[in-house]
């Protein structure tokens, strides 16, 4: 995953991340910024998930956002 190109459109990635992970809120997503690992751990928290497994739903999330 290019993470750079999440980290230079951070605030347009927000609304795709919301869309994906309905639970997050914009705080979250404020409070840590635009770091991949702790996208995924906050992910990894609110949904009760194995490490591994929010890494592979954060990668085939970017994978799928052919618009960047």
């Amino acid at each position: 995953m290019d993470w750079n190109r999440v980290e230079g459109n951070w605030k347009q990635f927000k609304g795709k991340i919301k869309e994906q992970w309905g639970n997050r809120t914009y705080d979250d997503l404020d409070q840590f910024g635009n770091r991949c690992d702790q996208l995924e751990g906050k992910i990894q928290e609110r949904y009760g998930l194995a490490k591994d497994r929010a890494t592979r739903e954060v990668d085939d999330w970017y994978s799928r956002q052919d618009d960047w």
